[in-house]
């Protein structure tokens, strides 16, 4: 682009200066128009090509070197084979991946291709068990077992160089997600088998014949129902869960909400909850997950995320949404509805105690969201997704010389061409990545693009400076070392969790960089293993300590119910238990946090928008009450309006009866700090 402006200002002059007076006054009769257009572009390009030879021929091989209109020759193998395409089209439960399996396990020599490490993790098992020898390959380990001519992999790792019998690629309609989406398409067009099954809804089939039809292979449908339909009970939980059942699968979708979710169901019913999100590590899901499989157990409820909505095979009777909102990075949104259907779809399983699958919701506001959405066909998708390999972006590399690799991935979306069919996928990972890393110096442009491809949150600071660090060490030929702690003693808040979450994550980190770079420069990959097995066990008890004692579970993870306020101020000791005495300075009140036996009132704050958390105590340590934010640092503790809480409910407080207790440690602090002498200055 740059390019061209320089020659559209050098032609300008050009132009007015060669321009006769009677050119000049045509061209102000004909003003801005196609017409003008169509005159003078022609005479632009003559220009260019005279003035610009050098340019025009760099400005083609960038453009020729980002060019992705024809994505199918990119695999002459493949595309020399015959291949035969069978879509397994239906909807969740309809027993498409069973059939694809059964043709995959038949065959001489196969391949899985799963969505997700956990599924690859089950189709290892399960084909081993019914003696069917087959290796796994993932991101972070490879399990090759002797005499093996099957393997269960991620989609990311297939090798489009083996030769196939027959491939299995499951959820082909990821081939449209925003940011893995390059990875299916690689495998349908890559993949150099004889025979290929794909499993996935009917959102992508016509964008799949569209691409058969320019490889020249062989499609064949097979479209499934599901053995039992879906039924959405139109009597919703009423927001009471003392509605839940056995088999019943609560969705929610932020960690704070599951364990809230969780917490709730156990105290108000004699239930037990299973708990699996996309945070806890694979092994870990995969334990909750035959927890609530297994009938000879008392948990007999999940609550999960939308996690759930695809891999693990689950006895679920019923899925309970307890909201159909969720935050999408930027703000609240609507679950899209085929996220709603892939979800739902979830219920009833054929050969399990519960072959009828049903739907609801908690709160009744819900349930017409919930019916539009199983209502509605599935979408056709238009467009799929592509990701340029890195031969490509080296090619284009060569033309942008000393610019960072932030930039050229930059460059590359903006002069990139793609045809109608396909979609360039999101880049925002590899762009965080690619800047954090523009300060290590020594590594290759490979380098910078493989590290990019890390399986790191690069929202959690800690996760990325890890990464960093490992990027550090590598780029000096130094022994990259893990030196990260584990965790001690039980997490008592969100906190605390993330950091668990985090520390799984950076091990994971490590072992894909051990299977994509040198084994020496990542020379402590068992230990890697080792500890990502202890933290895993670690979520195992931890889930287990929260279900087995209520009281001891909700004092283990506070702080997941509030938001906390703590800023500068002191720490005062109560009969009861250890509380936190803060001065909101901004605000002009003073919050009083519980550690030990007390809730938190956040709940009560949020029915109350005006109440900023600020609680008194008596000296057995239980929460009296809470005061306005409104108050003011000299006003009389007498006309401080007092709220009586409880975990439901804020009523009136008489102030005499917290005069009763401002004997107490608790008040005494807090009184201290209200007298206008004690007041301390704004930072």
């Amino acid at each position: 682009m740059s390019f061209f402006h320089t020659a559209v200002n050098h032609f300008r002059n050009f132009f007015f200066k060669k321009c006769s007076a009677r050119l000049a006054v045509h061209l102000v009769y004909i003003g801005a128009s196609d017409k003008a257009v169509k005159f003078l572009f022609p005479i632009f390009v003559e220009y260019c090509i005279e003035e610009f030879p050098d340019e025009i021929k760099r400005f083609q091989n960038m453009i020729s070197s980002a060019d992705l209109t024809k994505p199918h020759t990119w695999f002459p193998f493949a595309r020399a084979m015959k291949r035969k395409i069978v879509y397994h089209c239906g909807p969740t439960n309809s027993g498409k991946t069973y059939n694809a399996l059964q043709q995959f396990m038949e065959a001489k020599k196969g391949i899985y291709c799963s969505p997700l490490r956990l599924l690859a993790m089950e189709v290892f098992d399960k084909v081993n068990a019914l003696g069917v020898y087959c290796s796994l390959y993932t991101g972070q380990e490879k399990k090759h077992v002797p005499f093996s001519n099957h393997i269960a992999c991620t989609v990311e790792m297939v090798s489009t160089e083996e030769l196939y019998d027959v491939a299995v690629i499951d959820e082909i309609q990821m081939m449209a997600d925003s940011c893995r989406g390059y990875a299916w398409t690689r495998a349908l067009l890559g993949l150099k088998a004889d025979e290929i099954h794909l499993c996935g809804d009917p959102s992508v089939l016509d964008i799949v014949k569209k691409i058969c039809s320019e490889t020249g292979d062989e499609l064949y449908e097979q479209h499934y129902e599901r053995f039992k339909p879906l039924v959405v009970e139109a009597k919703t939980l009423l927001g009471d869960f003392k509605n839940v059942r056995s088999g019943d699968c609560v969705v929610a979708f932020s960690r704070r909400e599951i364990f809230e979710l969780k917490m709730a169901i156990e105290k108000q019913t004699n239930h037990r909850c299973c708990v699996i999100y996309g945070a806890l590590p694979p092994e870990t899901r995969r334990q909750q997950a035959n927890l609530f499989n297994d009938q000879d157990n008392e948990y007999d409820v999940l609550v999960a995320s939308d996690a759930v909505g695809m891999g693990l095979n689950l006895n679920i009777r019923r899925v309970v949404f307890n909201t159909l909102s969720k935050y999408n990075g930027d703000k609240i949104v609507p679950v899209p509805p085929s996220q709603v259907k892939q979800i739902a779809g979830r219920a009833g399983r054929r050969g399990s105690r519960y072959p009828d699958g049903l739907t609801t919701t908690l709160q009744l506001e819900d349930l017409d969201y919930l019916i539009d959405c199983l209502k509605q066909p599935f979408e056709n998708v238009k467009k799929v997704g592509l990701f340029p390999f890195f031969e490509q972006v080296e090619l284009f590399a060569g033309q942008l010389p000393n610019i960072s690799f932030a930039h050229l991935l930059e460059k590359f979306g903006e002069n990139c061409r793609l045809d109608g069919s396909y979609f360039l996928c999101r880049h925002d990972h590899i762009k965080k990545v690619a800047n954090m890393l523009e300060k290590v110096q020594g590594l290759s442009l490979e380098d910078r693009f493989n590290f990019c491809f890390a399986p790191v949150n690069f929202r959690d600071p800690k996760a990325m400076y890890h990464l960093h660090r490992f990027a550090a060490l590598y780029s000096i030929k130094s022994p990259v070392s893990i030196a990260m702690g584990m965790p001690k003693g039980s997490a008592r808040n969100d906190a605390e969790l993330q950091d668990l979450e985090t520390k799984h994550q950076v091990l994971s980190v490590y072992l894909w960089l051990s299977q994509h770079f040198k084994k020496e420069i990542f020379p402590y990959k068992k230990k890697a293993e080792e500890m990502a097995i202890d933290i895993a066990d670690y979520w195992v008890n931890l889930l287990s300590k929260l279900a087995g004692n209520q009281n001891q579970g909700r004092e283990e993870i506070q702080g997941l119910n509030r938001r906390k306020m703590v800023m500068r101020g002191t720490k005062e000791m109560a009969t009861g238990g250890l509380i936190h005495s803060s001065r909101i300075m901004r605000s002009k009140f003073l919050l009083v946090e519980f550690i030990d036996g007390f809730p938190g009132p956040s709940k009560w704050a949020n029915e109350k928008a005006r109440k900023r958390v600020a609680a008194g105590g008596s000296s057995e340590g239980r929460c009296i009450g809470i005061l306005s934010g409104t108050c003011k640092m000299n006003q009389s503790i007498n006309s401080i309006p007092i709220y009586k809480a409880d975990r439901h409910d804020i009523k009136p407080f008489p102030n005499d009866s917290m005069q009763q207790s401002s004997g107490s440690p608790v008040m005494k602090a807090w009184m201290a700090t209200m007298k206008p002498g004690n007041q301390r200055q704004r930072h």
